[in-house]
């Protein structure tokens, strides 16, 4: 405790005495987005009571890694995203031994400690899966409390460092780069590159404080690139790859306005969920077996990290284009009603039009089953025989149990497990061996005699690894 206390302090007392570190014969407060004003080796960031100041910089520093054999990714990118999954940093690209080290913008006490709560991490390289991606979801990296080394502010953790999955043999490996025009009021934009021929298949990355992306593995073909940012929409370009071609685009911001999404909601038989959130995704990145895709920044209802009742809720700002509407996504204890059969439950789409308001379709959140083991608290590690438990529901006649691979594939299921009679299930796993170093979920429906699916378990529990 003594030993984290001084560096805490010793910490603090090196930032303040930075604080005041503006450029020589400067007049002007430092500009925290053109990263003026302050003298080499500081940064410009905002200061909770208001203004500005020069702090040492914080950085994360860490590895981006082959989970099947811990090797090191050489030329993968990865940002820093904040709670809305926008940019909190630029683009990094990691060295061949996949080290990477990037910049991270925090606003500062009057000590200069960072503020404004953690961040998360989203890395991409050629020939692996998007992390965060499929069931996996990034864990949050504190940056509160920093070690000071040769004057920056470092974050060096476990959870710095990103082990990816390799794609299965076939994946494309073209890619497409560039850079966006990044509103005044933002930090980062979603770029999607779209399949131009049959069912537009979207393929992402997310563009930087700088405007910076590459997005990897795309398929020969043609493709129809896009921005998303809350507040603009930009001109859509298209661009043909194949054979690995690696070709630029860049987009800007068109005149077009945005639109706005409303909609209502019925929460019922909640059981402990208090409230829920809804989010925008790209309706070209939908997986429809893993019911999830890419949300734009800041696209969520209600804004930040709150939840909202039973209701209305309203996105604004949000640019032209096809989304689905995804309501208990996040570990509320709550998830969209299962049952089909019944209206007002299935998966919402919405077009939205430039400068218009539409109004999405209503539908129902009920409780959802609460995971035992394993992933009831994240990514839980197992051995290659593991054994699925959930809180009993009430009223089921029998229980459906599928498995997932992260890339969602169903590997195995059962419809047809038996009611527990008020004991908590435990369900062995009877499927093919499962893999070392890949990532899988278990997902539980609940249903009633007359085969109506009452409850199932959460969107993001459940999922498991084996090392």
């Amino acid at each position: 405790m003594g030993d984290t206390m001084n560096r805490m302090v010793s910490v603090a007392a090196f930032a303040l005495l930075l604080g005041a570190g503006c450029s020589s014969g400067s007049s002007n407060a430092c500009d925290p987005i053109a990263q003026t004003g302050c003298d080499e080796n500081l940064v410009c960031e905002e200061v909770v009571d208001g203004g500005t100041a020069c702090f040492a910089p914080v950085v994360l520093r860490g590895n981006v890694f082959d989970q099947a054999d811990d090797s090191g990714i050489g030329g993968a990118t990865v940002v820093a995203l904040d709670a809305n999954r926008a940019p909190a940093s630029t683009v990094a690209v990691t060295d061949p031994s996949g080290d990477y080290e990037i910049q991270v913008a925090r606003q500062r006490d009057t000590d200069g400690n960072p503020q404004g709560g953690d961040v998360t991490l989203r890395a991409d390289a050629a020939g692996y899966q998007t992390f965060p991606g499929g069931i996996r979801q990034a864990l949050p990296i504190d940056v509160s409390s920093p070690d000071e080394e040769d004057g920056v502010l470092v974050v060096e953790t476990p959870t710095t460092n990103v082990g990816l999955i390799a794609l299965p043999s076939g994946a494309g490996t073209n890619q497409i780069f560039g850079n966006v025009e990044v509103p005044s009021d933002s930090t980062g934009v979603l770029v999607v590159a779209e399949t131009t021929s049959g069912t537009p298949e979207g393929f992402t990355a997310i563009a930087d404080r700088d405007g910076v992306y590459r997005i990897f593995n795309l398929p020969d073909g043609e493709f129809s690139v896009l921005g998303y940012a809350q507040g603009v929409n930009y001109g859509a370009q298209t661009a043909s790859v194949s054979g690995g071609e690696e070709k630029q685009v860049d987009l800007a911001i068109s005149s077009d306005a945005p639109g706005t999404v409303t909609g209502s909601v019925q929460i019922v038989n909640p059981g402990d969920g208090k409230g829920t959130s809804y989010i925008l995704v790209v309706e070209s990145t939908f997986d429809e077996s893993l019911a999830r895709g890419e949300t734009p920044p800041g696209l969520r209802a209600p804004e930040g990290t709150d939840l909202i009742e039973s209701g209305s809720w309203m996105i604004e700002r949000v640019p032209a284009g096809s989304y689905k509407v995804l309501g208990a996504f996040e570990n509320d204890q709550l998830v969209r009603d299962p049952d089909f059969g019944q209206g007002n439950t299935e998966i919402v789409r919405v077009d939205v039009v430039a400068g218009q308001s539409v109004e999405a379709p209503s539908f129902k959140i009920t409780g959802s089953l609460d995971v035992i083991s394993p992933g009831a608290e994240g990514a839980e590690e197992v051995d290659g025989n593991p054994v699925f438990s959930w809180v009993d529901d009430s009223g089921e006649d029998r229980y459906h149990i599928q498995v997932f691979d992260t890339f969602g594939e169903l590997i195995w299921e059962d419809p047809n497990i038996p009611s527990s009679s008020g004991s908590d299930p435990e369900v062995p796993y009877a499927g093919p061996p499962l893999d070392s170093g890949m990532y899988y979920q278990f997902r539980v429906t609940s249903i009633d005699i007359n085969d109506r699916p009452l409850s199932r378990t959460e969107d993001l529990k459940g999922v498991f690894f084996l090392p």
